[in-house]
């Protein structure tokens, strides 16, 4: 018999844990919206820049460094988050955790040559519709199929800047 103290490493945490995600998106060269995906650094699965919450910094804000430490990507982050989504995350004692994912919009503004975890991780742009097809999350999926910046608490679009010449 299992004692209560003790739950199987198969098993979620009946209790989810937050955490932070950041949508990075552009308008790319034709005028079309394209979202950024990263890959995981251990299951090289196709996900969306994420972590728990830093300390001192609001939850968009958090999501904003994740965006910056994972894909090297900065700009102007939305101040609520437009949805969720919820997986379970292997911990490195080998238990299974059920997060709950905030994802906050982030228009990209620039793309550093250098970033913490440059090297670690594949980094992709694509249509959203494109980007929905390449993740498991079932609610990230969904997310990701209709995402556009004009929705509500979403940022609204800006083709880019002519360089002046």
């Amino acid at each position: 018999m299992r004692k209560s103290g003790n739950p199987s490493s198969h098993e979620p945490d009946r209790e989810p844990r937050a955490q932070f995600a950041a949508l990075p998106w552009r308008v790319g060269p034709v005028g079309e919206v394209e979202v950024l995906l990263i890959t995981s650094r251990e299951t090289h699965r196709w996900v969306i820049p994420k972590g728990w919450p830093i300390k001192g910094k609001s939850s968009s804000k958090s999501a904003a460094q994740e965006a910056f430490e994972e894909a090297g990507v900065q700009g102007k982050v939305g101040k609520k988050p437009f949805g969720g989504y919820a997986y379970d995350k292997r911990l490195k004692n080998g238990r299974l955790q059920r997060v709950r994912v905030a994802v906050f919009p982030l228009q990209v503004e620039n793309e550093a040559e250098t970033y913490l975890e440059l090297g670690q991780r594949e980094k992709l742009w694509l249509p959203p519709s494109e980007a929905a097809r390449k993740v498991d999350e079932p609610e990230l999926m969904v997310l990701l199929a209709t995402f556009h910046p004009d929705q509500p608490d979403g940022p609204k679009a800006k083709p880019p800047a002519n360089e002046p010449g």
